[in-house]
Protein backbone atom coordinates (compact mmCIF):
# COMPACT_ATOMS: atom_id res chain seq x y z
CA UNK A 1 0.00 0.00 0.00
CA UNK A 2 1.32 3.43 -0.95
CA UNK A 3 2.25 5.58 2.02
CA UNK A 4 2.59 2.72 4.50
CA UNK A 5 6.01 1.19 4.98
CA UNK A 6 7.04 -1.78 7.11
CA UNK A 7 10.53 -2.39 8.47
CA UNK A 8 11.97 -5.54 9.95
CA UNK A 9 15.04 -6.05 12.05
CA UNK A 10 16.38 -9.08 13.88
CA UNK A 11 18.18 -8.56 17.18
CA UNK A 12 20.05 -11.57 18.51
CA UNK A 13 21.56 -11.45 22.00
CA UNK A 14 25.05 -13.00 22.01
CA UNK A 15 26.04 -12.19 25.58
CA UNK A 16 25.26 -15.41 27.45
CA UNK A 17 28.48 -16.26 29.31
CA UNK A 18 27.12 -19.70 30.22
CA UNK A 19 25.00 -18.62 33.18
CA UNK A 20 22.38 -16.52 31.40
CA UNK A 21 21.02 -13.61 33.40
CA UNK A 22 21.61 -15.13 36.82
CA UNK A 23 22.81 -11.69 37.98
CA UNK A 24 23.19 -8.19 36.56
CA UNK A 25 26.97 -8.60 36.25
CA UNK A 26 26.80 -12.17 34.94
CA UNK A 27 25.96 -11.50 31.31
CA UNK A 28 27.35 -9.50 28.43
CA UNK A 29 25.24 -6.88 26.66
CA UNK A 30 26.49 -7.91 23.20
CA UNK A 31 24.04 -8.45 20.39
CA UNK A 32 23.83 -8.51 16.61
CA UNK A 33 21.43 -6.27 14.70
CA UNK A 34 20.50 -7.74 11.34
CA UNK A 35 18.48 -6.41 8.44
CA UNK A 36 17.99 -8.56 5.36
CA UNK A 37 20.59 -7.91 2.63
CA UNK A 38 22.58 -5.49 4.81
CA UNK A 39 25.75 -5.90 6.87
CA UNK A 40 25.22 -6.82 10.51
CA UNK A 41 25.84 -4.23 13.21
CA UNK A 42 27.52 -5.31 16.41
CA UNK A 43 25.74 -3.80 19.36
CA UNK A 44 26.03 -3.51 23.10
CA UNK A 45 24.84 -1.15 25.78
CA UNK A 46 26.60 2.08 26.64
CA UNK A 47 29.72 1.66 28.75
CA UNK A 48 27.85 3.31 31.64
CA UNK A 49 25.54 0.28 31.61
CA UNK A 50 28.23 -2.41 31.47
CA UNK A 51 28.52 -2.30 27.69
CA UNK A 52 31.32 -2.64 25.18
CA UNK A 53 32.64 0.74 23.98
CA UNK A 54 33.71 -0.77 20.64
CA UNK A 55 30.13 -1.61 19.63
CA UNK A 56 27.13 0.51 18.69
CA UNK A 57 24.64 1.15 21.46
CA UNK A 58 20.95 2.08 21.14
CA UNK A 59 21.71 5.70 21.99
CA UNK A 60 24.30 5.93 19.19
CA UNK A 61 21.83 4.44 16.74
CA UNK A 62 19.00 6.78 17.76
CA UNK A 63 21.24 9.81 17.29
CA UNK A 64 22.48 8.46 13.95
CA UNK A 65 18.89 7.88 12.81
CA UNK A 66 17.90 11.45 13.63
CA UNK A 67 20.97 12.93 11.96
CA UNK A 68 20.77 10.85 8.78
CA UNK A 69 17.01 11.31 8.35
CA UNK A 70 17.47 15.07 8.64
CA UNK A 71 20.36 15.00 6.17
CA UNK A 72 18.43 12.99 3.59
CA UNK A 73 15.43 15.33 3.77
CA UNK A 74 17.71 18.35 3.64
CA UNK A 75 19.51 17.12 0.52
CA UNK A 76 16.15 16.40 -1.12
CA UNK A 77 14.86 19.89 -0.32
CA UNK A 78 18.05 21.52 -1.58
CA UNK A 79 17.87 19.57 -4.83
CA UNK A 80 14.24 20.66 -5.28
CA UNK A 81 15.20 24.30 -4.55
CA UNK A 82 18.10 24.32 -7.00
CA UNK A 83 20.70 24.56 -4.23
CA UNK A 84 23.72 22.44 -5.12
CA UNK A 85 25.21 20.84 -2.00
CA UNK A 86 28.75 19.57 -2.49
CA UNK A 87 29.54 18.68 1.12
CA UNK A 88 27.55 17.82 4.26
CA UNK A 89 28.76 16.70 7.69
CA UNK A 90 26.92 16.68 10.99
CA UNK A 91 28.40 16.44 14.48
CA UNK A 92 25.15 15.62 16.27
CA UNK A 93 24.86 15.39 20.04
CA UNK A 94 22.12 14.24 22.36
CA UNK A 95 21.36 14.39 26.06
CA UNK A 96 19.89 11.42 27.90
CA UNK A 97 18.89 11.75 31.54
CA UNK A 98 18.54 8.72 33.78
CA UNK A 99 15.58 8.49 36.13
CA UNK A 100 14.05 5.88 38.42
CA UNK A 101 11.78 4.96 35.49
CA UNK A 102 14.81 4.25 33.28
CA UNK A 103 15.65 7.49 31.55
CA UNK A 104 14.97 9.34 28.33
CA UNK A 105 16.51 11.65 25.80
CA UNK A 106 15.68 15.25 26.60
CA UNK A 107 17.05 16.85 23.45
CA UNK A 108 19.23 16.40 20.40
CA UNK A 109 21.15 19.11 18.59
CA UNK A 110 22.32 18.74 15.02
CA UNK A 111 25.34 20.74 13.87
CA UNK A 112 25.26 20.35 10.08
CA UNK A 113 28.13 21.90 8.16
CA UNK A 114 27.08 22.35 4.56
CA UNK A 115 28.97 23.60 1.52
CA UNK A 116 27.01 24.78 -1.49
CA UNK A 117 28.10 26.17 -4.86
CA UNK A 118 26.26 29.54 -4.84
CA UNK A 119 26.97 32.06 -2.07
CA UNK A 120 23.75 33.94 -2.92
CA UNK A 121 21.76 30.93 -1.66
CA UNK A 122 23.41 30.54 1.76
CA UNK A 123 20.50 31.95 3.77
CA UNK A 124 17.97 29.87 1.87
CA UNK A 125 20.15 26.80 2.43
CA UNK A 126 20.27 27.51 6.17
CA UNK A 127 16.49 28.06 6.30
CA UNK A 128 15.81 24.68 4.67
CA UNK A 129 16.96 22.96 7.87
CA UNK A 130 13.69 24.02 9.48
CA UNK A 131 11.65 22.37 6.75
CA UNK A 132 13.86 19.28 6.80
CA UNK A 133 13.16 18.91 10.51
CA UNK A 134 9.42 19.25 9.91
CA UNK A 135 9.52 16.52 7.27
CA UNK A 136 11.94 14.10 8.96
CA UNK A 137 10.15 10.83 9.75
CA UNK A 138 12.34 10.15 12.74
CA UNK A 139 12.08 13.63 14.30
CA UNK A 140 8.31 13.45 13.86
CA UNK A 141 8.30 10.27 15.94
CA UNK A 142 10.14 11.68 18.97
CA UNK A 143 8.89 13.16 22.23
CA UNK A 144 11.80 15.57 22.68
CA UNK A 145 13.06 18.54 20.67
CA UNK A 146 15.58 18.31 17.87
CA UNK A 147 17.48 21.57 17.55
CA UNK A 148 19.71 22.76 14.72
CA UNK A 149 22.79 24.94 14.60
CA UNK A 150 23.70 24.82 10.92
CA UNK A 151 26.67 26.40 9.20
CA UNK A 152 26.75 26.98 5.49
CA UNK A 153 29.53 28.14 3.21
CA UNK A 154 29.98 28.35 -0.55
CA UNK A 155 32.96 27.32 -2.62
Amino acid sequence: MKGVHQYKVIVHWTGNRGRGTTGYADYDRSHIISVENKPDLLGSSDVAFRGDATKYNPEDLLLASISTCHMLWYLHLCADAGIVVVSYADHASGTMVESPQGGRFTEVTLYPEVTITDSDLIQQAIDLHILANEKCFISNSLNFPVKHEPKCTAN
